[in-house]
């Protein structure tokens, strides 16, 4: 399997040096930065398979940087750690709702962030390597584009599919209909959202089962997220 692509945006000049040696180590393939612009151009070149963002550097801010990765259906899907000095629980909220997966503040400890990147790499890796993923009791190849729910086969339209396998990587987390349209149908679309409705009906039906519960969540005012169930 190749190596891990991690994009560190970091502008103190020894923290970024030091994590670098640390995830180098740890067999990853990083390439830093310390100015948000330039971090977007490297996002564009080679998407990273995770992004290490720290709010304050030079040039575009993290948090714009955060929620123009976001909104580019290149990186729309790519986990982003924030590391920030900044401790009031509004800018935590602020760096969550603009699409960041996980928040450290600093000081750290670089073995905590290894330890947090690490849980993000097992959860999406087998996404990346075309290996069978698995929540709860859907398992879905992506491979084969084949779908199963307690051992039976489940028939998904393209569109479910793709929607499916959007929330399996991500398990858990939450996502608004906005986030969904870019996400499974790309940056740009006319689509309108409430057609991401119609699709999550849709989806649910198809992966409705005999005494199964509906593994979709929603969310009131936020969106939907997939359970383990």
């Amino acid at each position: 399997m190749s190596a891990a692509k991690l994009l560190l945006v970091e502008d103190d000049p020894a923290l970024s040096e030091l994590l670098e040696y640390r995830f180098q180590n740890e067999g990853y393939a990083v390439r830093c930065t310390g100015d948000g612009d330039e971090a977007l151009v490297l996002a564009a070149e080679e998407t990273p398979d995770l992004i290490i963002l720290d709010w304050m550097i030079e040039g575009t801010s993290g948090i714009e940087v955060c929620r123009r990765l976001r909104r580019d259906k290149d990186t729309a899907h790519v986990p982003i750690i924030m590391l920030t000095a900044r401790e009031a629980e509004d800018d935590r909220i602020r760096g969550l709702e603009t699409g960041a997966d996980d928040y450290l503040t600093k000081p750290f400890s670089p073995r905590e962030l290894l330890a947090r990147v690490a849980a993000v790499m097992r959860r999406i890796r087998p996404v990346l390597a075309g290996e069978t993923v698995e929540v709860g009791d859907l398992k879905l190849d992506p491979v084969a584009h084949k779908v199963q729910r307690r051992g039976q086969a489940l028939q998904l339209g393209p569109t479910e599919y793709r929607l499916l396998k959007f929330f399996m990587e991500s398990p858990g987390r939450v996502f608004s209909r906005g986030q969904l349209l870019d996400g499974v149908w790309g940056n740009g679309s006319d689509i309108e959202l409430r057609t991401v409705d119609v699709h999550i009906r849709r989806l649910r039906k198809a992966i409705t089962i005999d005494s199964a519960r509906d593994p979709i969540r929603t969310v009131r005012s936020a969106g939907y997220a997939l359970e383990p169930v």
